[in-house]
């Protein structure tokens, strides 16, 4: 969802499937023209279904005062620039320290933030690593892992917090394509686990590690597929509770406003969730069918469909677990999501921060923590939203790359 690259050829790819393959029209209801959409189990009859795809971008604004002003909060909250003016910040970690760390894909840049006067905002800003394309980040024993394309390079981490010389411990991870943006973390297990995003919008890979999850030790080694059939999961992480792993999944483009819904999918050893066959609760995908003699029922029977869905075309970023002493107690355990925001629908949705209510260590319900991005009667918006974290202020960060801007939401009961 969140990039471009080879939509074009995708869309040229499902209108020739809507031409080409046996499309039949199908009487009317409540008087106007529609098509019904019939996905056969197999090839022996012709598929045929209408789709209705819209490009829509909102135009650029400024983050200004008067704009940031007007941002929605739960009662109690507060919102301000914690730093600006800083290039396309895009992941963000914090350090034991307070230090914040923010990585800059376009410049190849890790950069570090500091608050010196704990006032809420940053007082300075360093540039600690220089990686082309880097992207996912990573603090684990005290070194900082930092993910690329194909490489995943760990650094020590001085006493300021600066970055010692980058070494690099993977060099091979899969191509890029339309997903290039790696996302790194390590579980409770100490492993490193790795997100590859799938090359293109919607096709059988050739690699098996694209649309995955790798787990692999802590030094790069050993190197295996954890899960699979998963088309673009970037943000995820580890329930503070229940150590059980949940991440979300981009949807399917080029299916209409309201579909393919983005997964929240608890993320489990070996399971296949299904992309680019089956999506959300159990639908078939009209635009590539199971390979061989497999059928959709057949593929189906073996995906493990997800846990909770939200607003198609929303496009979930990073993903952090609240387990700050900062807010009231009733976000404990809670996780916080970055939707960048949508292109790909007729009117924009997305392009703000989310609450994902956890009851019983499971996933229940989302509620809006930060809004207010879009203006100008949904023409415009001023932040497309991708990091999220934890500062050891108990605040909760999060980047925009459109304006160059990581914000701060503090509690201050009033």
């Amino acid at each position: 969802m969140e990039n471009n690259y080879g939509i074009w050829k995708w869309m040229g790819k499902a209108s020739m499937l809507v031409l080409i393959l046996a499309v039949a029209v199908t009487g009317c209801k409540d008087g106007d023209s529609f098509w019904e959409s019939f996905i056969p189990e197999t090839d022996e009859e012709p598929t045929s279904t209408q789709i209705e795809g819209y490009v829509f971008y909102p135009a650029v604004q400024p983050a200004t005062d008067a704009n940031i002003a007007q941002l929605k909060v739960p009662a109690g909250f507060a919102v301000n620039k914690f730093t600006d003016g800083v290039g396309k910040p895009r992941i963000l970690v914090v350090g034991d320290q307070g230090q914040v760390y923010a990585s800059d894909r376009e410049a190849g840049i890790v950069m570090m933030f500091t608050d010196n006067n704990n006032d809420g905002v940053a007082d300075n800003k360093k540039t600690v690593a220089t990686i082309k394309q880097v992207h996912g980040l990573s603090i684990h024993n005290g070194k900082m892992y930092m993910v690329a394309v194909k490489e995943v390079y760990v650094a020590d981490m001085n006493p300021d917090g600066t970055l010692g010389q980058p070494r690099m411990l993977i060099s091979d991870l899969p191509d890029g394509g339309q997903h290039p943006n790696r996302t790194i973390g390590f579980g409770p297990d100490n492993k490193m686990y790795l997100t590859v995003g799938s090359t293109c919008n919607s096709c059988p890979e050739p690699n098996g590690e694209n649309a995955t999850i790798l787990r692999a030790d802590e030094d790069g080694s050993n190197r295996k597929v954890f899960a699979k059939g998963l088309r673009n999961t970037i943000g995820f992480g580890w329930h503070p509770q229940t150590s059980e792993l949940w991440g979300m999944d981009h949807g399917i483009d080029w299916l209409g406003d309201d579909e393919q819904k983005e997964e929240v999918n608890q993320i489990k050893q070996g399971a296949d969730y299904g992309w680019p066959y089956i999506y959300g609760e159990g639908k078939y995908n009209p635009g590539d069918r199971p390979e061989g003699d497999t059928t959709y029922q057949q593929y189906l029977q073996k995906t493990t469909l997800p846990t909770l869905t939200y607003q198609a075309h929303s496009a979930p970023m990073s993903m952090a677990f609240y387990n700050g002493s900062g807010f009231p107690a009733e976000y404990q355990n809670d996780a916080f999501v970055a939707m960048r925001g949508s292109w790909n629908r007729s009117k924009p949705v997305g392009y703000k921060i989310v609450r994902m209510h956890f009851e019983n260590g499971k996933p229940v319900r989302f509620e809006d923590f930060v809004t207010g991005f879009i203006v100008n009667n949904n023409r415009a918006h001023f932040g497309r939203l991708v990091g999220v974290a934890v500062h050891k202020d108990g605040s909760l960060l999060f980047s925009d790359d459109t304006n160059g801007v990581v914000y701060r939401v503090s509690y201050t009961g009033k």
